[in-house]
């Protein structure tokens, strides 16, 4: 009768694992930020780039969540909170003229209390962390952060983009 109980349970857990470990379809992203934006990626409106291809994020067993970032709307934040996720992609808000990827310098994108995504990249590996920003920063800005369950250290992080700041490693 245990086995019965057990079996079921069994393959229950594997299947989860199994999903787990099975990297999200970026293409879905996509498509979430064009329905979103109601703009195709690359077009005026839409988000600047797909999805960068070599993250490797959890699949999302609940419905993504979108949401407009940034008061001039030049950003679109979707997370996955079952799996425990959050990225930005860069809408082409058709502001017209200057360059892209200058668009936000000067412009607060990380504010002092705000969770963050701490990138380090070094040759041939990238770690990421949750943590928290211990002073506001735009674009190419070092800011002081602080990891989470940290309580003691700050490190300076380059601000990259709204809720992530980087630091690479020579």
């Amino acid at each position: 009768m245990r086995q019965l109980f057990l079996a079921p349970l069994a393959a229950s857990l594997l299947a989860t694992t199994a999903a787990a470990a099975t990297p999200m379809d970026l293409s879905i992203i996509d498509r979430a930020v064009a329905d979103f934006t109601g703009a195709e990626v690359g077009q005026p409106g839409g988000a600047k780039l797909p999805v960068d291809r070599r993250l490797r994020l959890a699949t999302c067993q609940t419905p993504l969540d979108l949401q407009w970032f940034g008061r001039d709307q030049r950003s679109v934040q979707i997370a996955c909170p079952g799996a425990g996720w959050r990225i930005y992609v860069a809408v082409d808000n058709g502001g017209g003229g200057g360059s892209h990827g200058a668009q936000n310098y000067g412009e607060t994108l990380v504010h002092r209390g705000e969770a963050v995504s701490i990138q380090v990249r070094g040759g041939g590996f990238t770690l990421t962390r949750q943590g928290s920003a211990m002073e506001d920063g735009a674009q190419g800005e070092w800011i002081k952060v602080r990891a989470t369950g940290e309580r003691t250290e700050t490190l300076r992080a380059m601000v990259i983009r709204p809720g992530q700041v980087g630091i690479e490693l020579p």
